[in-house]
């Protein structure tokens, strides 16, 4: 995948691709001067992305729970 094509599926800017890339979070080749992503690594990261999301919006509401803020 480009990273056009990889920014646009994460839903995130081109630029801020580029620095997960730079930082070592999403592994990628280069072709000549471009980089290329595989599809199952941006899938993977995309479902690691969301599963952490999860789990810090279940630790958030048990927390709620906890100081009476949640519904009952």
């Amino acid at each position: 995948m480009t990273t056009q094509e990889a920014a646009d599926m994460l839903n995130v800017s081109r630029p801020t691709l580029i620095r997960l890339l730079d930082n070592g979070e999403l592994p990628f080749h280069r072709t000549g001067n471009r980089r290329k992503i595989r599809f199952t690594d941006v899938l993977a990261y995309r479902d690691r992305l969301h599963a952490d999301r999860l789990k810090v919006l279940d630790e958030l509401s048990e927390l709620d729970q906890k100081l009476g803020l949640g519904y009952e």
